[in-house]
């Protein structure tokens, strides 16, 4: 699950490189579909909109209204901000439930919906153990203060009132930490924006969380790349490509935020069941219809394993990429044949 610490803005660039193949932007008379594309930091990362319409104008608009929906997001679930429903929700601990708005609420009934789907393997109530490590610092918490703060760290904690729309969390000390789903649900109600303002076709990446809809100007579907997650060149960057028609894709990696103690990888995803670092993959590629649940079930399944993952997956009818702690590649059946592998595998 990703970190309460603040990632930098450049981490969002390890998890999934999207790929637009042979576009031009020029556009010419009389007017013609364009891509058009904008970037700006939101949710402590890089955000990037991209439309394709006729017009620039519309374009703009689209865009400007798309990112307003994702710094509303931000306004609500950042665990930074004092004023942010999300830290309102965490002061009050064991004290009183939290009024929120519809997509606090919204994002938390996914957040639990995972974590039972899962078993446990993703979950949100993570927050007190992954505020004990400090990756840039590389600094690893005791394993006592590992173990003791256990006991915080179970989504079933949760008690949400749909009808009075409150979060309670029923012990004091308890962190809820939407790092390993805010981002996919963004895309996703980036996308919405997208479509409410006419956009047919385009691209929300928050971070590494990417959503598609439609297709691009000349019919051809979305490319994704899915990053190798121990490249040896330059060229060994990506590891293989994806065509996505209205479906998001997200990453979770060992490789985002790390650091090595005595030859051992320490990484940022913990195993909510241990308070350490899941050791069963390097990384983990999610293909699914919305991006919240390609975003959590990235780190969900992560935690389980390729084994596990894989039938958890197939069950779901999702589609999945899985480099294992030894580097071997495992996918889901219905992505076999539609992945581009761009290195021996």
């Amino acid at each position: 699950m990703a970190s309460i610490a603040q990632r930098r803005i450049s981490s969002c660039l390890l998890g999934i490189l999207f790929c637009l193949m042979g576009i031009s932007l020029l556009s010419c008379s009389p007017p013609k579909e364009t891509i058009y594309r904008k970037s700006m930091v939101l949710m402590d990362t890089l955000v990037t909109i991209t439309v394709v319409t006729d017009s620039a104008e519309k374009a703009e608009k689209a865009i400007e209204r798309a990112f307003g929906e994702v710094s509303k997001l931000d306004t609500l679930l950042n665990f930074f901000s004092e004023k942010s429903e999300l830290s309102m929700v965490n002061r009050n601990a064991g004290l009183s439930a939290v009024r929120v708005s519809p997509e606090t609420m919204e994002v938390l009934e996914k957040a639990i919906e995972t974590s039972e789907k899962t078993g446990g393997a993703f979950d949100v109530t993570i927050g007190p153990e992954i505020s004990q490590w400090n990756f840039p610092l590389k600094i690893k918490p005791e394993d006592e203060s590992i173990k003791k703060r256990l006991g915080l760290v179970n989504y079933k904690l949760i008690q949400l009132d749909k009808g009075r729309s409150t979060v309670y969390l029923k012990k004091k000390g308890m962190l809820l930490d939407l790092g390993g789903i805010a981002k996919g649900y963004a895309a996703d109600k980036a996308v919405e924006e997208l479509r409410k303002n006419g956009i047919r076709s385009g691209i929300a990446a928050v971070g590494g969380e990417v959503k598609t809809f439609g297709r691009k100007p000349d019919g051809t579907a979305w490319k994704v790349g899915i990053k190798n997650p121990r490249p040896t060149g330059e060229n060994d960057e990506i590891l293989a490509m994806v065509e996505l028609n209205d479906a998001a894709i997200s990453t979770s990696g060992d490789y985002e935020r790390y650091f090595i103690l005595q030859g051992k990888r320490f990484h940022h995803i913990l195993d909510p069941k241990t308070g350490f670092p899941a050791q069963g993959c390097q990384s983990v590629s999610i293909i699914a219809k919305d991006g919240v649940y390609t975003d959590a079930f990235a780190t969900g399944v992560f935690v389980l394993g390729p084994e596990k993952g894989i039938a958890l997956l197939e069950r779901m009818g999702f589609g999945g990429l899985i480099v294992d702690k030894n580097g071997t590649i495992h996918t889901t059946a219905g992505l076999k044949g539609k992945i581009e592998f761009t290195t021996d595998h």
